[in-house]
């Protein structure tokens, strides 16, 4: 199978860069819809020399129609696009986000058009320097029909990824495990440079990143077994350490770090790595600091 005219409707990270990708692997990228600015300047970036026009228009325009706006507002593309005509039987509908399946699709399908989800898991800049990342990105792919699974591989393909398949109910289990793992990753390395940089640290990223680098290789490899530190090991007072330190210097960050604990805390009495009357004693330090945090 090959399909050669594509249309993008969302110029944005995502949209931009896959689009570009699509476009070095030899598809014709015929038209794109972007809004904002900021879309209009990357368009201009990454796809020189593809008309920008109205989403009816680029749908109008493509044999593969490539949906990348915010999940929020999908489905009233879909729609839109769907009740003004502008897609056609026959052609294919084809949207990036984690959390939606098919069922968002339908009135695409409705009117006989064939679709599928294909969602990149990565997180992009929207710049060029996302192209080199493509190769090797895993695809969460949801398809039922035979086409839209032979075009969803080839896509996959054509840009170097790896595809995982995504039942239509598992959808938004898949995406929260993605946002979990990767957007709270952000929240929480950036909370752990603020308070090296408040222990007098000059260079907080310089510090962290061995550890983290060792750590996320090995939770990667052995999942739960890879856990060290002061909560697996039971040592009590160098929590409460911890604790007092954070309402006195950074209160807001206390919350999240008794979040965290409590779950390693649980995890590792499930393994037999902490006693659970040690576990009750973490636990009750760390209830006790957060009745503490300031309102």
């Amino acid at each position: 199978m090959t399909m050669t005219r594509v249309g993008v409707v969302g110029a944005g990270r995502v949209g931009a860069v896959m689009s570009a990708g699509l476009r070095a692997a030899g598809h014709e990228v015929v038209a794109a819809a972007a809004e904002s600015p900021a879309s209009r300047s990357r368009a201009a970036a990454l796809l020189p020399g593809v008309p920008l026009a109205k989403p009816t228009a680029v749908s109008r325009s493509c044999d593969l129609l490539l949906l990348t706006v915010p999940d929020d507002m999908l489905s009233n593309v879909v729609t839109m696009l769907a009740a003004s005509g502008a897609i056609r039987p026959g052609q294919y509908v084809a949207h990036t986000s984690g959390r939606h399946g098919l069922a968002v699709l339908q009135p695409a399908a409705d009117v006989g058009a064939h679709v599928l989800a294909v969602h990149p898991a990565m997180t992009f800049t929207g710049t060029e320097l996302d192209l080199s990342r493509l190769p090797g990105c895993a695809f969460g792919v949801t398809a039922e029909e035979d086409v839209s699974v032979a075009l969803a591989e080839q896509l996959v393909g054509d840009l170097g990824g790896l595809l995982v398949w995504v039942p239509e109910d598992r959808r938004t289990l898949y995406h929260a495990g993605l946002a979990h793992g990767a957007n709270h990753l952000v929240t929480l390395v950036s909370q752990a440079m603020d308070l090296l940089r408040e222990s007098g640290a000059t260079d907080p990223a310089a510090t962290l990143r061995p550890l983290l680098t060792a750590a996320l290789d090995n939770a990667l490899t052995m999942g739960d077994a890879a856990l060290t530190g002061p909560i697996v090991r039971g040592d009590v007072e160098t929590v409460r350490a911890h604790v007092q330190e954070l309402l006195r210097t950074r209160p807001g960050t206390l919350p999240a770090y008794v979040t965290l604990a409590r779950a390693t805390a649980n995890t590792a009495v499930l393994e037999g790595r902490l006693l659970p009357i040690r576990a009750a004693k973490l636990i009750g330090v760390l209830n006790d600091a957060l009745e503490k945090v300031p309102a």
